[in-house]
């Protein structure tokens, strides 16, 4: 079977589905085709057991990592894509990230735009997940050009009380902006929304938020259980469409990657041919590099004789640190809260005994730190014999943990005797990007800044595989953004010429 489309956009994540909803009015056929199905709700959804001890959700899949070592990687692959498990953190990148900045580990190379050129498509992007948030808290706020539709998720009193003890030692906590209906949430189960499935619609994710905007188009079509195996070229280096590991072949004037940085750089690796042997839009052999995934750690404050009985938690942020802090001013990154951590998930991530995890998880605040990974030509996404071999070459580790030591000391200076920490590791889908970014040079970059092959004029890449940098912050609105004005260039340009 042979199916046509105007546009076919291969994945249904974040930057996939925000592409989708801004071209649907456009009237083109669009067909997106996502390899995983949709999330049911069932006994597991709201299982912490299930969740993080079980891995219920995880791929059954091995990528091998730079030493030639299997692992299980903490991709989804579901309706959504990963945003189905995200932390709904819609923040904006601060007006900073996008020229160069030296950190101690390196200075980032900047982008090809600036914040100024991205600013309105921010705004867009926050009615479309209906972004809940509140500005002038945050010193590093960028410019806004509209307000938030929603005011800020509440604080627990739990969180309250954080607030206030981290302002009276001289930091200057901020609401987080959330993509989450609260009440729908919780109508559901008293849990958090971090890291857990979004089945109940209390999340403004991929599939609630932009696909579900998409898709209320007649023109817009959604294909689950569908993996792209190829893209497909014609003989003049024309995208002509994409085959299906079923074999089925689609064509379409315009091909959009966005399955995310690991499987969009595989894709274009996978579809290597005799004209294009190291692989579709690699002339510049950057497909795959520059690999990016934050440095990032849990912190867990407690009081042995306070408790914190919150049920969601993750409200709050402080970027005091985010621009300056190092030893000689260098930025460190950002902080925010985490789900409620829960003995259960204490227990999954470490050798506590049952007792003592309840014990901590009881009395603890969980925070998340998050510092920049720098990019990196040799951090890279590869295939061996068709496996995803993925060689993240961390950097910047003195940054994150400058960052981690710092928040601590204030910690306990706020009033919590007893601060640990500990860091994510690579199973911990934390922001992946950069495996395709863009730039003005084609010599060093795969596409320009609207997604847009250099080497192929109706190829696009539309995930975080774009993001020269990974900043610090969470790159879902980025991306987002980046799909709003990417979408309004694709409308306005004429690929049958």
């Amino acid at each position: 079977m042979h199916q046509q489309a105007d546009i076919v956009i291969v994945g249904s994540g974040i930057g996939g589905a925000t592409l989708a909803a801004a071209l649907a009015p456009s009237g083109r056929r669009i067909l997106i085709l996502e390899r995983g199905d949709h999330l049911r709700p069932s006994a597991h959804d709201r299982d912490a057991e299930a969740i993080f001890a079980k891995g219920h959700y995880r791929p059954d899949e091995q990528w091998l990592d730079g030493a030639g070592k299997p692992f299980n990687p903490g991709n989804y692959y579901y309706v959504g894509g990963n945003s189905k498990f995200y932390g709904a953190v819609l923040l904006r990148y601060r007006a900073e990230d996008f020229s160069p900045l030296r950190h101690i580990g390196g200075t980032t190379p900047g982008w090809p735009i600036r914040y100024n050129d991205l600013e309105p498509y921010y705004g867009k992007a926050e009615q479309l997940y209906a972004v809940r948030g509140q500005t002038g808290c945050d010193p590093t706020e960028p410019a806004h050009s509209t307000d938030y539709s929603f005011g800020p998720v509440p604080d627990e009193p739990a969180i309250s009380d954080l607030r206030r003890r981290l302002s009276a030692v001289g930091l200057h906590p901020a609401s987080l902006p959330l993509g989450v209906d609260l009440d729908r949430w919780l109508s559901r189960a008293s849990t958090p929304w971090d890291a857990y499935p979004n089945t109940s619609g209390g999340k403004l994710d991929a599939e609630t938020g932009g696909l579900a905007a998409a898709l209320a188009h007649d023109n817009v079509s959604l294909r689950t259980n569908s993996r792209v195996s190829r893209v497909l070229v014609g003989p003049e280096g024309r995208v002509t469409g994409v085959a299906l590991a079923s074999g089925q072949v689609i064509s379409a004037g315009v091909v959009v990657l966005a399955a995310g940085a690991v499987q969009s750089a595989a894709l274009l690796l996978a579809s290597a041919d005799e004209a294009h042997p190291t692989g579709l839009a690699n002339s510049s052999d950057q497909v795959g590099r520059n690999f990016m995934n934050h440095n990032s750690s849990a912190i867990l404050a407690l009081h042995p004789f306070r408790t914190n009985p919150s049920v969601y938690q993750k409200t709050l942020m402080v970027n005091d640190f985010y621009l300056t802090g190092g030893p000689g001013g260098e930025p460190l990154g950002n902080i925010q809260l985490l789900g409620k951590i829960s003995g259960p998930i204490l227990r999954a991530s470490s050798a506590l005994p049952a007792v003592l995890a309840n014990w901590i998880a009881k009395r603890s605040v969980d925070l998340y730190a998050v510092s920049e990974d720098l990019p990196d030509p040799d951090s890279r996404v590869s295939l061996k014999n068709g496996q995803i071999v993925l060689d993240w070459k961390r950097s910047n580790q003195d940054t994150h943990r400058a960052l981690v030591r710092k928040i601590k000391r204030l910690l306990r200076k706020a009033g919590y005797p007893v601060v640990v920490s500990r860091p994510f590791d690579r199973r911990t889908p934390s922001h992946q990007c950069g495996t395709a970014r863009m730039g003005n040079d084609p010599a060093t970059s795969v596409t320009d800044s609207f997604g847009r092959s250099h080497d192929h004029a109706n190829l696009f890449v539309m995930d975080a595989s774009i993001l020269p940098t990974s900043g610090a912050v969470n790159p879902a609105l980025t991306i987002a953004a980046l799909a709003i004005r990417a979408a309004e260039h694709i409308a306005q340009t004429d690929f049958a010429a």
